[in-house]
């Protein structure tokens, strides 16, 4: 009898519960690759419940087990647990997959700070991490995310940074988490809310912490507010990185047509891909997962940007739609950009505090 565990054997992914008594009516498998729903139902056999799948063309693969009368639970065969916005999920890596380097090495010390910002739409709360020692009014290279405090918690965006700058791959910079209070509402093409981003947000930490060259980083909505944001109030920021964006389109997105803000999203993405001259034309890094939903529509934007004279570099990683995808490649897609933005024209970075202009 084969060990009572999850694992990659060979060609295949397999999936183990144990329960001898079979005291479960039915186990089935939840996963976010698209996999038909009639191949996801474990079989019962000796030892309990056992899913043979074909290794999926990704580098690791999260899921959860849908047990009759339970509901979602964790693999309890498997000890790689992960977490997210909507909990915690199972993982397994396949073959070819490596964690960043820069989880190990040790981030510089730093302070995380409260800011709250009023606005039109309300009170937004942002967290401003900065590498400790640094007085406010010294001016460093400025980088914003949408969901930061997400970020931060599941993706590890502020080790990152400490990371980046310990090794000398990045100037020392800070760091704005926005939390996203009200977020399909905010980041879903919102007028109001970019005008709060970019004419109070932006202007608070930037009146609190002498600033250069902002760089407005957001995945999924969040992603699509940032371009929505620099579109609509040009010059605001030096660079956009977005990640597995929410470039909703008719064409590539039908099932995304109930969402509640789907005219809103999908007017707007129609709009820049029907421009003939964009209103700013930052450097950009996409990236997505090659299997998820979102991939076909961020190629398409990273086609249109292209072609409207936007400086863009777009990955496609062999992941899904998830705060491990996202982290995996902060370097070196995020770094890459980030240097583009603070390194100078050459777009080399330099590693020290100045190391460009403002």
């Amino acid at each position: 009898m084969p060990a009572v565990v999850s694992a990659v054997e060979g060609a295949e992914v397999v999936f183990r519960l144990g329960d001898a008594a079979h005291a479960f009516t039915g186990v089935r498998l939840w996963q976010e690759l698209g996999l038909p729903a009639d191949v996801l139902e474990f079989k019962p056999v000796d030892f309990g419940w056992e899913l043979r799948l074909p290794r999926p063309a990704v580098h690791r693969m999260e899921y959860l087990f849908d047990i009759a009368d339970l509901g979602m639970r964790t693999d309890p065969t498997n000890p790689r647990v992960v977490g997210g916005a909507f909990g915690e999920h199972s993982w397994l890596p396949l073959p070819g997959y490596v964690e960043p380097a820069w989880i190990d090495v040790p981030p510089v010390a730093s302070t995380l700070t409260p800011l709250t910002v009023d606005s039109l739409v309300g009170a937004v709360d942002v967290q401003v991490w900065a590498p400790e020692g640094i007085a406010p009014g010294f001016e460093l290279p400025l980088l914003l995310a949408h969901d930061g405090p997400e970020f931060a918690a599941y993706a590890g965006l502020t080790h990152y940074a400490g990371a980046m700058i310990a090794d000398g791959s990045l100037p020392p910079f800070r760091l704005a988490l926005i939390r996203p209070t009200s977020r399909n509402l905010w980041y879903a093409a919102n007028p109001q809310y970019a005008a709060a981003l970019t004419q109070h947000v932006v202007p608070a930490v930037q009146a609190r912490y002498r600033s250069r060259r902002p760089v407005m980083m957001g995945a999924s909505l969040g992603a699509l507010a940032a371009l929505h944001a620099e579109w609509h109030f040009p010059n605001t920021f030096s660079g956009l990185f977005l990640q597995s964006g929410s470039f909703f389109t008719l064409a590539t997105d039908p099932q995304e047509s109930k969402f509640e803000y789907f005219a809103e999203v999908s007017g707007f993405v129609e709009q820049v891909l029907a421009a003939t001259v964009a209103p700013s034309t930052p450097p950009v890094g996409l990236t997505a997962g090659t299997t998820e939903e979102n991939v076909h529509n961020n190629r398409v934007l990273a086609a249109r940007l292209a072609e409207l004279g936007f400086a863009v570099r777009f990955d496609e990683t062999p992941d899904m739609h998830n705060f491990t995808a996202w982290r995996d490649v902060l370097d070196p897609d995020l770094t890459e950009l980030l240097r583009r933005t603070w390194g100078g024209a050459d777009g080399t970075g330099t590693g020290r505090v100045g190391g460009a202009g403002a």
